[in-house]
């Protein structure tokens, strides 16, 4: 009888175990909600250093780009596509939550899973949104982004 109690109790355990860790998953909203992941990024153009600071979308897309940044600092060089963003690649792919989106400037996107791009004027497709750029103009992120490519470090904000 003892055996059978404890069998129970450790059956029962084990079963409350797994369901509360399967309600830890991290919650997705995958609608472009802004969520309390702030990043920081460091801008190196033609136009100077520039120290901005963005907070992600509330999406599996952007939980895993920050799950990347928890590895460490990623710097990836953009080049000016369309005269309305800056785009270059994650040397990874992250998981797609593509929606029809018309970007604003300091729109942060994931575009084809692997690229990430800045946006500083409007553009309409399907995006999935990683985040947006805290407290710019557009005028002052046209002006911080430049005329030609850029090199932009991306980090956990600390």
């Amino acid at each position: 009888m003892k055996r059978l109690f404890a069998f129970l109790i450790s059956v029962f355990l084990l079963v409350s175990t797994a369901c509360a860790n399967g309600s830890r998953g991290t919650k997705s909203s995958d609608k472009g909600e802004l969520s309390d992941m702030k990043i920081s990024i460091q801008i190196t153009s033609d136009s100077g250093n520039h120290n901005l600071t963005a907070t992600l979308a509330d999406n599996s897309s952007a939980t895993a780009f920050y799950g990347l940044l928890e590895k460490g600092p990623l710097t990836v060089k953009m080049h000016d596509y369309g005269s309305f963003e800056k785009v270059g690649s994650l040397g990874t792919s992250l998981p797609r939550n593509d929606t029809q989106i018309t970007t604003v400037a300091g729109d942060i996107i994931l575009y084809q899973g692997n690229q990430i791009t800045i946006y500083y004027d409007t553009n309409s497709w399907n995006f999935t949104r990683l985040g947006k750029v805290d407290g710019v103009t557009q005028a002052e992120l046209k002006k911080i982004l430049g005329k030609g490519d850029v090199t932009a470090v991306f980090e956990i904000l600390r």
